[in-house]
């Protein structure tokens, strides 16, 4: 029986191994090899990324001052995990066409502090997509308490995951996101000061 347990366990090891190279991390845990701002984004040295916006520095339309791919992406899973201080305010931005205007050549899913959100949620709230659909259930960790958030797009296809549950399954071409372009960068918000968040296991896989 032990024989055929570890026979089992060898043989799934390679299976095991051919999807973790599937993914590919954004962030190494180290620097910002691979990105791209003008931004206050320290590593950490438990391999965690700080967004310490400077003094003075206010105001969520410094787009410079995201943290942005110097590569573009067009189908992928992306995966982020986040903790936010009481009342945070970020965003993960994908498929931007223009990183001086990422607001209208780009989609954003919401990053915030929304546990004390009653009722339905909506676009500008956690997890819902700005300006086209809110998450279907408030799925908000507590500030200082890890999120994750997994993004999906295929083509037109796009899919939110927060903390384990789908709260987004939508078709773009179908919302005020479709003329959106179907490639472009991944980008992380500075909404300047005073949030600080902590992002980590930034990583992607191609579709």
């Amino acid at each position: 029986m032990k024989i055929l347990f570890l026979s089992t366990l060898i043989g799934l090891a390679p299976l095991v191994s051919a999807a973790e190279k599937d993914w590919v991390e954004l962030y190494n845990g180290r620097d910002l090899s691979g990105w791209q701002t003008s931004g206050n984004w320290l590593p950490q040295k438990d391999g965690t990324l700080l967004i310490q916006p400077r003094p003075g520095e206010k105001g969520w339309q410094r787009y410079g001052a995201y943290l942005w791919s110097k590569k573009k992406y067009k189908d992928f899973v992306l995966h982020v995990e986040y903790k936010y201080p009481p009342g945070g305010n970020s965003g993960v931005f994908f498929r931007v066409g223009d990183l001086g205007n990422p607001v209208q050549t780009g989609i954003e899913a919401q990053v915030l502090d929304s546990t004390k959100k009653k009722g339905k949620v909506g676009p500008h709230d956690h997890g819902g997509i700005i300006r086209t659909v809110g998450a279907s259930k408030n799925m908000s960790k507590n500030p200082g308490e890890w999120n994750k958030m997994i993004v999906t797009c295929r083509s037109h296809h796009l899919q939110v995951e927060l903390n384990g549950e789908k709260i987004v399954d939508i078709q773009l071409d179908k919302t005020p996101m479709k003329d959106r372009p179907l490639e472009g960068y991944i980008g992380l918000q500075d909404h300047g000061e005073p949030h600080n968040l902590y992002f980590r296991n930034i990583k992607l896989k191609k579709l």
